[in-house]
């Protein structure tokens, strides 16, 4: 009885290849920290995040390191998929933002923002459903020149 399902088994696993139908499991991509920082000056000049786009994925942790006491991170509730609540870190403290749902997450720094310390995190492949609000959020000037150049890489 045992060799009848041995060779069951095995002609069942040849016909499964034979057809292109994998019995694995599907692949899933671990999560993974993404460290973004809090800078008072970088590539794009003064109070910056540096990365400031970043992509990510559903389950993805993103954390926000402060180089100085100064900064904080905060969603923009105008800028975020449906369903997520806005939630800030609290200044001079690491802020862990873990995606949850695939869409355009806007960061500000509240102490900065009028300087343009913003930042976009992008969940998932794309296309994103509030992507069109995001792009339409009221912002100060600065963060909204900002924004835009972030905005235009996204999906």
């Amino acid at each position: 009885m045992m060799s009848r399902l041995i060779a069951a088994a095995l002609c069942l696993t040849a016909a499964l290849g034979a057809t292109g139908v994998s019995a694995k499991a599907p692949k899933t991509v671990p999560a993974k920290t993404i460290v973004v920082e809090m800078r008072d000056s970088g590539p794009e000049g003064a109070m910056v995040f540096v990365p400031a786009f970043v992509k990510a994925n559903p389950g993805d942790t993103v954390r926000f390191v402060p180089t100085s006491p100064v900064h904080n991170a905060e969603l923009i509730p105008t800028m975020l998929p449906a369903g997520v609540t806005p939630s800030k870190g609290a200044m001079g403290k690491s802020f862990d933002l873990v995606v949850t749902t695939p869409g355009i997450y806007g960061i500000k720094c509240a102490p900065h923002y009028s300087m343009g310390m913003v930042a976009v995190v992008q969940a998932g492949d794309g296309p994103s459903a509030n992507l069109a609000a995001a792009r339409a959020a009221n912002l100060p000037p600065f963060a909204k020149k900002r924004m835009v150049g972030y905005l235009a890489k996204a999906r």
